[in-house]
């Protein structure tokens, strides 16, 4: 006696440059969806414009091929920023003035310090991204944070973006401990120099300038004034760098598809929450 089988219709897929078009095809490069129209038959699958190389430089790709969520508000970075001003607020009432001279019990009970992280004090490696020395720290850093985040956030999404500072922030702590356990270390930078990080890997998949310039100049130039300039944790900054290019590069699905448009499964996911514990466990294990 036959039997029938019921298979269910693929989920439909809209060309990226024609929304108004369904489609089976997507680019072998990058993943998003494209028509027959758009596509370029390349050696191994099909292309899209941008990744096949055209169009007229590439600031011009940039601009045509631009998702529509690049164009829109950028809301968690900007709820990052807002609750790094609401804390420094929180430590000027408690005596941090503005050049960062007084005391805070908010900079005490959650700045990374070795001592207290071994004791359990693990949440400091989080809090310690959210505290500031003084209002040139905190403004320097929620410049770079509102740029930087929003860049990534406004063309990989909210998510990823998260994902990327979180992760960031984490190592930026944990090389904080590994480099100077015994003093107070506060700051954004480590997820800062982690988005830079992210946002270069970016800049090499896509072969364009996201921010107008290199981003890899910008890193390279913060990297000179950290190992220059005096107070500033290296650790923290070189910590925030690896925790970032590791979470960008498992959002590309481990450099071989896209940290914007590639689907991501499991194994990435997976791989980012391992970056976000391993962080922890590092960090309690060299304060101990």
């Amino acid at each position: 006696m036959a039997t029938t089988h019921e298979t269910s219709a693929p989920d439909t897929m809209r060309c990226y440059r024609h929304p108004d078009r369904e489609t089976l095809l997507s680019c072998s490069n990058c993943e998003r969806p494209i028509c027959t129209q758009c596509m370029t038959q390349a050696p191994v699958g099909v292309r899209c414009p941008e990744c096949a190389g055209g169009g007229r430089g590439p600031a011009a790709a940039a601009r045509r091929h631009m998702p529509r969520a690049a164009t829109g508000a950028a809301v968690a970075t900007g709820v990052l920023v807002a609750l790094n001003v609401i804390v420094y607020l929180g430590e000027m009432a408690q005596g941090v003035g503005v050049s960062g001279v007084g005391g805070s019990q908010l900079v005490q009970d959650g700045a990374v310090y070795g001592p207290a992280v071994a004791d359990g004090e693990w949440w400091r490696m989080i809090t310690g991204g959210f505290l500031h020395a003084s209002v040139i720290h905190v403004a320097f850093n929620m410049y770079l944070l509102w740029m930087l985040g929003g860049a990534l956030e406004r063309y990989a999404g909210a998510g990823r973006m998260l994902a990327v500072y979180g992760s960031a922030v984490l190592w930026g702590s944990a090389g904080a401990l590994l480099f100077t356990p015994d003093s107070l270390t506060v700051g954004a930078s480590g997820g800062v120099f982690g988005l830079m990080a992210a946002l270069y890997l970016l800049e090499r998949q896509r072969g364009v300038q996201l921010l107008g310039s290199t981003v890899g100049m910008l890193l390279l130039l913060n990297l000179v004034i950290t190992f220059v300039l005096p107070g500033i944790s290296i650790g923290g900054h070189l910590g925030g760098i690896a925790g970032g290019a590791a979470a960008g590069f498992a959002l590309s699905g481990f450099g071989r598809g896209h940290m914007a448009y590639g689907r991501l499964g499991v194994a990435e996911w997976a791989t980012v929450g391992a970056l976000i514990v391993g962080a922890v466990v590092v960090g309690v294990a060299v304060a101990a």
